[in-house]
């Protein structure tokens, strides 16, 4: 056997509050790798209310690689919420229309882009990514962390806002996980690998 079936949706016997995302959401904007699981304290279609302000008309992308773990509560900000902070008023005018609409005209509100999630990221209970954030491969997110900047491949993160507590593996190691890409093996190798992938050692991968 080679692991479970990438395209159920529900991959644990008679749990039905832990899903491989892929296989949930299908909004166009969301991208999502295999294997990367949500795991919800009451319903696994809470995750799609969690991604706030994501309009069509805006335009960006929710971008999530392979194998990443998403707690209950994950939060993910996209740019629909952003109001004009550097002019006098911050208020939506343009959004109540009935003549204010013209309020943007010449303008727009910000944007800071799409939202990526690398691969083998573990995203923590309550955690909150806010727009234009990308996170590096093997990166942990702590429990209740606000996420506004890029986390480094590898990197531990708390706080809010978040920032780094430590790195998971020294520079030498980093350098080798990320050119290693193990999440894009065939099935059958991750399977072969599954005790090597699980420690610490990683010669025992690269040999």
């Amino acid at each position: 056997m080679n692991g479970p079936d990438k395209n159920i949706k529900f991959p644990l016997d008679n749990y039905d509050r832990l899903c491989f995302l892929k296989n949930i959401v299908k909004h166009p904007n969301i991208s999502i790798g295999d294997y990367t699981y949500y795991d919800d304290f009451e319903n696994v279609e809470n995750f799609i209310k969690n991604v706030k302000y994501h309009f069509d008309f805006v335009g960006d992308k929710l971008i999530i690689g392979k194998f990443c773990m998403i707690a209950s509560g994950a939060k993910f900000i996209m740019n629909g919420g952003n109001h004009l902070t550097e002019a006098i008023s911050a208020y939506p005018f343009s959004v109540f229309g009935n003549g204010w609409e013209k309020a943007m005209e010449g303008k727009s509100f910000p944007n800071k882009g799409n939202i990526v999630i690398g691969n083998d990221v573990w995203i923590g209970h309550n955690a909150t990514i806010m727009a234009g954030v990308t996170i590096g491969d093997g990166a942990i997110i702590a429990t209740n962390a606000t996420v506004t900047k890029d986390v480094a491949p590898y990197a531990i993160v708390g706080g809010n806002p978040a920032k780094e507590i430590r790195k998971r593996f020294d520079t030498a190691t980093i350098t080798k996980l990320i050119q290693l890409k193990w999440w894009n093996w065939d099935i059958e190798k991750i399977t072969k690998n599954i005790q090597n992938l699980t420690n610490n050692k990683i010669e025992k991968i690269i040999e």
